[in-house]
């Protein structure tokens, strides 16, 4: 691909070269630096690639892509060096460009939250499915393409990794995505430059305060609005104390869900806890724009948030009311990892 092509939806500065050569690659791993690719450096907590550009250039780069905050050493040669605000952002809209956009071609469903994220995308994807759909997930216990699970590292993986994980679903035949999007991946645009159909805001709790997360409950409360800002249609739990600062940012549709909360779009109310031998769960009544009840094989008042969650989201995909019932019933969610690394 050309490397303007890659640049197209960037502002960047032409330190040194043309745009006009093709490459072969997109990479921000200096250890997988070939022959003639774009080289993003990256600055990390524990590293900057900025001090790799000459291992990269004689690996065969045939353009580095550097921060505008760091006083680089041009190298000499035909190499090309662009300069852009961020690195992270610009390997963002490059890595979009590199598949060709993914998510323009699917609809893609992000969650975020502190609680709630991993099991509302099981839901969604367990109804959407079951309505005729062919969902991927991305998400923190794993990433699922068709038949292909694949274990996760991160809630939300790097940016080029989920440009790439979009490009395998289309070309595996998903037809839509749903995906949780932690706030360190907002803070750290993993998802810029991806418009999201859909964007959910669970909750928010101060549970990912400290040095190597967020800096105070603020800065953890602003990366979560920024969901809003890149999404055609946002959900909001109206029950939770900070979502209407939550909203404050958003640039999208808005629609809420609640209990017993008639001033939101869906809400649930007739909340009865199920207690049978041998089994436990929940039921409730889905009333606003829509109106059934549903029963839930997982108990607990957290179980009706997620449920009307993922009824809020599919809705939108017009999927007839017993289908979503049969769904929710079966959808089964595996137990995440408590590795803080999954951020």
């Amino acid at each position: 691909m050309k490397l303007e092509t890659l640049l197209s939806r960037l502002n960047y500065k032409i330190l040194q070269g043309t745009v006009g050569q093709d490459i072969s690659e997109v990479v921000y791993d200096s250890r997988k630096v070939c022959e003639g690719c774009v080289f993003i450096c990256i600055v990390g907590a524990h590293f900057d690639a900025h001090d790799r550009i000459g291992d990269a250039v004689a690996a065969g780069a045939r353009a580095i892509v550097v921060q505008d905050d760091h006083d680089v050493a041009v190298p000499g040669g035909d190499v090309t060096i662009i300069s852009v605000p961020s690195t992270r952002r610009a390997l963002s809209f490059i890595s979009a460009a590199w598949f060709d956009y993914p998510a323009e071609k699917i609809p893609v469903i992000g969650i975020t939250g502190t609680k709630g994220k991993t099991t509302t995308t099981y839901m969604v994807k367990s109804i959407l499915d079951n309505a005729g759909h062919k969902t991927g997930l991305i998400g923190t216990i794993e990433v699922i393409i068709g038949d292909t699970h694949i274990h996760a590292l991160n809630t939300t993986p790097e940016s080029y990794i989920v440009q790439k994980y979009l490009r395998d679903m289309i070309d595996a035949g998903m037809d839509c995505a749903v995906m949780e999007v932690s706030s360190q991946a907002l803070m750290m645009d993993r998802t810029a430059g991806l418009e999201f159909e859909i964007g959910v805001f669970t909750n928010i709790s101060p549970d990912h305060i400290g040095p190597n997360e967020h800096t105070d409950f603020a800065q953890y409360l602003y990366c979560k609005s920024l969901l809003f800002q890149q999404c055609r249609t946002g959900i909001f739990n109206l029950d939770d104390p900070h979502t209407k600062d939550v909203m404050l940012a958003a640039d999208c549709r808005i629609e809420t869900y609640g209990i017993e909360n008639p001033e939101a779009t869906i809400w649930a109310e007739n909340i009865r806890h199920i207690h049978r031998p041998g089994y436990l769960g929940v039921s409730f009544d889905v009333r606003g724009k829509q109106n059934f009840p549903v029963e839930l094989d997982i108990p607990g008042k957290f179980s009706v948030y997620n449920a009307l969650t993922a009824v809020s989201i599919c809705r939108h995909f017009h999927i007839p009311e017993d289908v979503i019932c049969a769904a929710l019933k079966v959808a089964k969610v595996r137990e995440p990892s408590l590795d803080p690394a999954r951020l």
